[in-house]
């Protein structure tokens, strides 16, 4: 009971009883439109044929006087055709006509009348339904004429009976296409919300079912089910960050207690004051790993998203490019920067600059081979829709498997453990360019690593 209860309040079920509904009162405007093109034009057109030959009739009187319409009438009431006639004296005998007597009369003596038929139809007779027009004629004499409409009565009674029973067959079949309908619609809502609980119950690896036919319900689930993924991967990068953070503050951690406990067995002063200096050092590291996963944090958020303003990133790129120059000089490098003008973007300055200067420090630390020096090369330009910052070296790039995965948190390659660093510069350039609706693209730079920073070209409403 509850379920056919909850059957009937389906939106889809109620949607199919209003196109019901309008399309009930469709077809009953429509079969009513053929009912009155055909049965009601049909008895006018007997009403205006039986005027005509009352009209006919009252001419030949006029003209041929008694004679004449006497002749008339017997005339036509020998083709039987279902027309009715009868011409009688002042006091009701029948002189000319097929019909034996006059037939009652309204009270109101009225033109129009109706009075049962009996016809002769062998050994059996049959009673319809005759109209007349009755009319007095000059000399007491009375007129009657008329038509047999008991075909006519029965044609519209069929028309009348289709319409009912067409109304009546489309109540029943949109009434059980709704029912039908509302049941496949509901049978998939519950395998929807059963899905969800699933999940809520915390099997993260549930999914929302699919049939494959593309309607809307197949749409949405498929948008669950992206958002689903998102969500796995967002909690799976969470616990993985979590736990690399526990590692990684470990290690300092367990060093600032070891250097602490040493310092207090000492007892003294300058072993104090170093342990004191060092762990300002451990700290201001520890600080700047808690402040590069902020920053991450934020940029994927889109927090900093309302405070994106149009500007030209050359600018930026000039400025960093010209910071991190002397650095690479006295790595004994060079680092050649060329650009072009009008790179307009809508992005955040101080973000995008602290994107630069990661792949740019990137590029210092691993951008040279064993015993050369750094070459990098930096250059900003239009390519098609898009803004191109790219920063190219000449060390030994990130191979390609490891491309996927490097933009991830605390991701660092062999190669780079003997360097400073807490493997979060590549991750807080990947959300800056989500932040931007950018890409971060790594290629090979043969050799080397080209890392591109490929944004939106923004192009200002005229």
């Amino acid at each position: 009971m509850t379920a056919r209860f909850n059957l009937l309040r389906t939106s889809t079920f109620r949607l199919a009883a209003l196109y019901l509904v309008l399309f009930a009162i469709s077809v009953a405007a429509l079969l009513g439109y053929v009912y009155w093109n055909t049965a009601v034009l049909l008895e006018r057109q007997t009403d205006d044929t039986i005027r005509a030959e009352v009209q006919a009739l009252a001419d030949q009187y006029r003209i041929r006087g008694l004679n004449g319409i006497i002749d008339t009438i017997r005339r036509r009431s020998a083709d039987d055709g279902g027309s009715v006639y009868l011409l009688a004296d002042a006091t009701g005998r029948r002189i000319a006509g097929n019909l034996v007597s006059l037939p009652a009369m309204p009270e109101d003596r009225a033109s129009w009348i109706e009075f049962p038929l009996e016809i002769d139809r062998g050994p059996s007779r049959e009673h319809h339904v005759a109209r007349a027009f009755h009319t007095d004629l000059e000399g007491d004499f009375e007129l009657v004429v008329g038509r047999d409409v008991e075909a006519l009565r029965q044609f519209a009674n069929i028309i009348r009976s289709t319409i009912y029973y067409a109304l009546a067959i489309a109540l029943v079949l949109g009434l059980g296409g709704g029912v039908l309908m509302s049941r496949n619609f509901l049978r998939r809502v519950d395998a929807i919300t059963e899905a969800s609980r699933t999940i809520m119950a915390g099997n993260m690896s549930g999914r929302m079912p699919v049939q494959g036919s593309n309607d809307e319900l197949d749409r949405l689930a498929l948008s669950l089910n992206e958002m689903l993924d998102q969500i796995e991967r967002l909690m799976a990068a969470m616990q993985e960050v979590s736990s690399n953070v526990a590692h990684d503050l470990k290690t300092p951690l367990t060093r600032i207690k070891a250097r602490v406990e040493a310092a207090l067995r000492s007892g003294a002063e300058p072993e104090y004051r170093q342990a004191l200096e060092q762990t300002v050092d451990e700290s201001d590291r520890l600080l700047a790993t808690f402040n590069a996963l902020l920053s991450i944090a934020r940029a994927e958020a889109g927090e900093a998203r309302a405070g994106l303003r149009p500007l030209d990133v050359s600018a930026i790129v000039a400025e960093v490019a010209e910071l991190y120059e002397p650095m690479a000089e006295d790595a004994g490098g060079t680092l050649t920067s060329s650009m072009s003008s009008g790179l307009n973007v809508l992005g955040d300055r101080q973000l995008l600059a602290q994107a630069m200067t990661n792949l740019l420090d990137n590029a210092l630390k691993y951008g040279a081979s064993p015993g050369e020096t750094p070459q990098i090369e930096v250059a900003a330009g239009i390519e098609g829709d898009k803004v191109v910052i790219a920063v190219r070296d000449h060390g030994e790039g990130i191979p390609v498997a490891d491309r996927g995965r490097v933009t991830e948190r605390f991701v660092r390659l062999d190669a780079s453990r003997s360097q400073p660093g807490n493997g979060l510069g590549l991750s807080l350039v990947s959300g800056v360019m989500t932040l931007h609706k950018g890409t971060l693209v790594l290629e090979d730079n043969h050799p080397g690593l080209a890392a591109k920073l490929v944004l939106p070209l923004y192009r200002p409403a005229s």
